[in-house]
């Protein structure tokens, strides 16, 4: 059995695939950009411990306790 995988996009071709490329490269940036920014945060927030500096959710559960 012969699977054809060819697939006829009519006289539009260019503007779908066009459209796909766009969309997979803006979707690979925003993930690279995510990606790029949690590292971003989790260096300031290494910054902060190393200097002390504490979340206020934590002065809250000392008095709790």
């Amino acid at each position: 059995m012969s699977v054809n995988l060819a697939v006829n996009l009519g006289p539009h071709a260019a503007f779908i695939v066009a459209a796909y490329a766009v969309t997979a490269i803006v979707v690979a940036v925003l993930i690279a950009w995510v990606w790029l920014d949690h590292r971003a945060q989790t260096r300031a927030l290494a910054d902060l411990d190393a200097r002390g500096v504490r979340r206020r959710s934590d002065r809250t559960q000392a008095r709790i306790a």
